[in-house]
C-alpha cells in the first residue's frame, strides 16, 4: 500500500470522554495510518481499545499501528511504530513478519534514518518540526532535513510535532509524505470539526 496522507495518531488525555467517537469522525475524514499511543500500564483496557480501533480501522479500510508495543500488534496482527528507547527493529519484523507497517522515530537524525532503513523499517519518522504539546523537548527538524532524507532515504518520511493545518503544506512541498497529526486533528470540540481537519489535511496532498 502507498503511505501517503494524513497518519493519525490517539493522545488518551486529549482523548478522554470521546476516544472512539473522535477516531471514527476522523477515519470518516480520510485516514492513511492510525497509531494508537498510550503510555500507561493498563494493559487490559489498552488491549480493549486497540482491539475497538482495529474493528474501526477494518471498517474504514484504514492500517492500525501500535505505539512501541510490538507484543500488542503482534497479538492483533497488525504494525507498530517504535521509538528509539524501543530497542533495534529487527526484533519486531521478525516477530511481525515482512508485511507488517513498521515506522521508526528518528528525531531529526539521517543516521537514525539509514539505520532504521537497514533494519527495515517501513517508513521514517522526523521531528519536531513545530512547537509540539506532546512532545515539548524533543530536539527540532527543519525542511533542509527533509530534502536531505528524500535524496537519500528510499522509503516514506513521516513528520510529526505541532503541525496543523497553518503550517502542513511547506513540508509536504519538502518532501513529507505523512503528515502525523494530534492535536491539530484531535483538539477539536466536535466530532464533525475533527472530520473536516482530516479531509483538509488530505487535501492538501492533492493541491
Amino acid at each position: 500500500m502507498k503511505l501517503r496522507g494524513l497518519y493519525a495518531i490517539t493522545d488518551s488525555q486529549l482523548l478522554a470522554g470521546r476516544f472512539l467517537s473522535h477516531v471514527e469522525a476522523a477515519l470518516e475524514g480520510g485516514v492513511c495510518l492510525l497509531q494508537y499511543r498510550d503510555k500507561s500500564d493498563d494493559a487490559a483496557r489498552r488491549l480493549r481499545e486497540a482491539e475497538a480501533l482495529m474493528k474501526l480501522c477494518e471498517r474504514y479500510g484504514t492500517q492500525l499501528l501500535i505505539n512501541d508495543d510490538a507484543e500488542l500488534a503482534a497479538r492483533l496482527g497488525v504494525g507498530v511504530h517504535l521509538g528509539q528507547t524501543d530497542g533495534p527493529l529487527t526484533p519486531a519484523r521478525a516477530l511481525l513478519g515482512r508485511q507488517a507497517i513498521i515506522g521508526s522515530t528518528c528525531h531529526a537524525s539521517l543516521e537514525l534514518a539509514a539505520q532504521a532503513a537497514s533494519e527495515g523499517a517501513s517508513y521514517v519518522a522526523f521531528g519536531r518540526f513545530f512547537n509540539s504539546v506532546t512532545k515539548p523537548g524533543a530536539p527540532a527538524a527543519n525542511v533542509d532535513l527533509l530534502e536531505q532524507a528524500r535524496a537519500q532515504v528510499k522509503l516514506p518520511i513521516a513528520v510529526i510535532g505541532g503541525i496543523t493545518l497553518d503550517n502542513a503544506a511547506p513540508l509536504i512541498a519538502h518532501g513529507a509524505d505523512l503528515l502525523a497529526v494530534i492535536h491539530g486533528l484531535f483538539g477539536a470540540e466536535s466530532a464533525q470539526e475533527v472530520t473536516r481537519r482530516a479531509r483538509a489535511f488530505n487535501a492538501l496532498f492533492a493541491s
